[in-house]
C-alpha cells in the first residue's frame, strides 16, 4: 500500500510546467500541509501546558473556584479520592453560570456540579506531551471518534495514569499567535 504522504507529495508535484500548488492534493492533505506549517514539529510540550489542578468530587465547590481563579484556569480536572482516577472535570465558566441561576451553592460538593467522563462505549483519544499539534487541534475540532468539537483536553502520560495538565483551543491559538512566521 502506498503512503499517504508521498501521495500527497507526488499531487504536488505532478504539473508539467514543474511547479506545484496545494490545491491539487486532496483536501485532507491540504488540511495536513496547512497543519504542518502552522505548528511545524511541535507537540503539546511546546504548549508549556501549567500543572494540573485536581478537586475532589467532596470538596466544596467554594475552594475549587477559588483554586482555579488563584491560577486563572478554565478547568480543573475532578479525580477520586482514594485512587487518584480521573472522574470528570469542572468547566469554570458553565460552573459561574449554575452558581449564578441558583442550581447549586458556594457550600455543595463539586460532585454537584462536576461534568463526568462517560467510560462505556466511548472512543477516548490519549493526549500525551508528545502529541503533535496537528493532533490536538484535529481533537478540538472534531472530538475523539468523531464526538464534536472540544474546547479542551487532559494531558496525561501514556499508559494514561496520571494527570500533567490540561490544553485549552486558547491554548492552541496563543501558541499559534506568538509563534514567528
Amino acid at each position: 500500500m502506498a503512503d499517504p504522504q508521498s501521495n500527497a507529495w507526488e499531487a504536488l508535484s505532478s504539473k508539467a510546467d514543474g511547479s506545484s500548488s496545494l490545491t491539487e492534493a486532496p483536501p485532507e492533505q491540504q488540511n495536513k500541509f496547512a497543519w504542518a506549517s502552522k505548528y511545524r514539529g511541535a507537540t503539546v510540550e511546546d504548549l508549556d501546558p501549567p500543572p494540573a489542578l485536581s478537586t475532589k468530587p467532596m470538596d466544596p465547590i467554594s475552594f475549587a473556584l477559588m483554586n482555579a481563579y488563584e491560577r486563572d484556569y478554565t478547568h480543573l480536572t475532578v479525580v477520586s479520592g482514594d485512587t487518584r482516577a480521573l472522574l470528570g472535570y469542572l468547566n469554570i465558566p458553565r460552573l459561574k453560570q449554575l452558581l449564578k441561576n441558583g442550581s447549586v451553592q458556594d457550600a455543595d460538593p463539586v460532585a454537584t456540579a462536576m461534568q463526568k467522563f462517560r467510560r462505556k462505549g466511548n472512543v477516548y483519544k490519549v493526549i500525551t506531551m508528545d502529541t503533535p499539534l496537528e493532533e490536538l487541534e484535529e481533537f478540538f475540532n472534531e472530538g475523539a471518534g468523531g464526538s464534536g468539537p472540544q474546547d479542551f483536553a487532559v494531558v496525561t502520560d501514556g499508559s494514561r495514569r496520571f494527570v500533567l495538565g490540561v490544553a485549552t483551543r486558547a491554548d492552541l491559538e496563543e501558541f499559534v499567535r506568538r509563534r514567528p512566521a
